[in-house]
């Protein structure tokens, strides 16, 4: 997407300052009192990005899982404009669609719909497919996920990256297209190493949509931002998920933080942005982006997400760069461009990276049944970060989290 280039940023500038926005979804939640401008139609569909090659066009806004009142949630969002839906077995939360469908089954043609499993090994997908379709009551699907790739189900980052470059794999992402049951094959990731997994997709061709854990102030020279880029030019679909923890920024801000980043970031005050929607605007910045998935679990959320959709414009990289370190300043609990470097530089094989994202789930998210679960996944030296030097690590933390004070809440609430 091409961009007036006066008083704002484009794509090559944006990368030159070092602050290339990267996105991928699944929660960004904005229950913060937002200022919403009236919309001249807030029913009308939001505006539209192409998904990489795969012909679909995608709202800018794609409504992430919301497991609480999820039928009034999906039926608000696509009567304020929202044609992205995401959904997973997980989740839970594919009933609902089966029910939107049979209640009104126009639905289903008008909405580009992405669910995901976890298979073991490609032949599992094959099956997969046929129960997600029968779980949602469809007989397609738009993009079908393999889920948390990377993560411990499937064996690891090598075993993933392997399985990405097989030919099984290819040959069975080929039949489910061929088949029309999903129309393309993708996978979210969240992984510290998850740029090997969109390099490998990007070398071997055979995915067609990748969600990520992304945020909106990656460094230029980074091996994530290098391997977004390398996808974004074989024209692979790029998500957002994950871009943030909470209206808060972290928890209990210091001081009025509408205030303080509104006095940072003029273009905010002067757009009558909250805080949040500021976020989406860097996220959309960056035109190898596609959409951003977002959690929004209520009416006033999907509101201000919304409006934040339909008054998009590009934001200047010395906004974004101050909104990263408002950002910082603010006690984050999530750091989304995790790549290890904080448990190496803290000299530990404790997962600091997944274990503050896992107490991002509980007290965020309100996840607490799948943070708990998930942290009993880990390997006990995975989560012992005793003796951790808990410095060190926040210097080498791309968002600088606060560790020594976000560990003990991981042992409290999840151990």
């Amino acid at each position: 997407m091409n961009h007036d280039r006066t008083g704002r940023i484009d794509r090559r500038r944006f990368l030159q300052a070092g602050a290339a926005a990267t996105a991928g979804a699944a929660s960004l939640t904005t229950s913060s009192p937002g200022q919403e401008a009236a919309a001249p139609n807030d029913t009308a569909v939001l505006p539209k990005r192409k998904l990489g090659k795969t012909g679909l066009e995608v709202t800018l806004l794609e409504q992430g899982a919301a497991r609480r009142d999820t039928d009034r949630v999906l039926r608000f969002a696509f009567a304020r404009g929202i044609r992205l839906f995401d959904t997973a077995k997980v989740y839970r939360t594919e009933p609902s669609f089966k029910k939107w469908f049979a209640q009104d089954p126009a639905i289903r043609k008008q909405i580009v719909l992405v669910t995901k499993d976890m298979p073991r090994k490609p032949s599992d997908m094959l099956r997969m497919v046929d129960q997600r379709l029968d779980t949602l009551g469809t007989d397609y699907i738009d993009v079908f996920f393999l889920h948390g790739l990377g993560d411990r189900e499937y064996g690891g980052i090598d075993k993933s990256v392997a399985m990405l470059r097989s030919p099984e794999f290819r040959q069975v992402a080929d039949r489910i297209r061929e088949s029309g049951k999903a129309k393309f094959i993708g996978f979210s990731a969240h992984h510290p190493e998850r740029a090997q997994l969109l390099q490998a997709a990007a070398e071997t061709g055979v995915i067609d949509v990748i969600m990520l854990q992304y945020r909106p102030w990656l460094e230029k020279e980074s091996a994530l931002n290098r391997a977004i880029d390398a996808a974004w030019n074989k024209g692979i679909g790029l998500i957002s998920m994950k871009q943030i923890a909470n209206q808060a920024f972290g928890d209990k801000p210091r001081g009025n933080i509408l205030e303080e980043v509104q006095q940072r970031v003029p273009a905010l005050a002067e757009r009558k942005l909250s805080v949040f929607q500021g976020l989406l605007h860097a996220i959309w910045t960056d035109e190898r982006i596609s959409a951003a998935c977002v959690s929004m679990r209520n009416t006033e959320q999907i509101r201000e997400n919304v409006d934040a959709a339909r008054r998009f414009e590009p934001l200047k990289t010395a906004d974004i760069l101050n909104l990263r370190d408002e950002f910082r300043a603010h006690n984050p609990t999530l750091c989304a461009d995790c790549d290890g470097r904080c448990s190496l530089a803290a000299g530990t094989k404790a997962e600091l990276g997944n274990l503050t994202r896992f107490l991002t789930y509980f007290t965020r998210y309100g996840d607490r049944v799948a943070a708990r679960r998930e942290y009993a996944k880990l390997a006990a030296e995975a989560r012992d970060w005793s003796g951790a030097d808990l410095e060190a690590a926040r210097a080498a933390c791309p968002d600088r989290l606060d560790f020594a004070r976000l560990l003990p809440q991981v042992d409290e609430y999840l151990a």
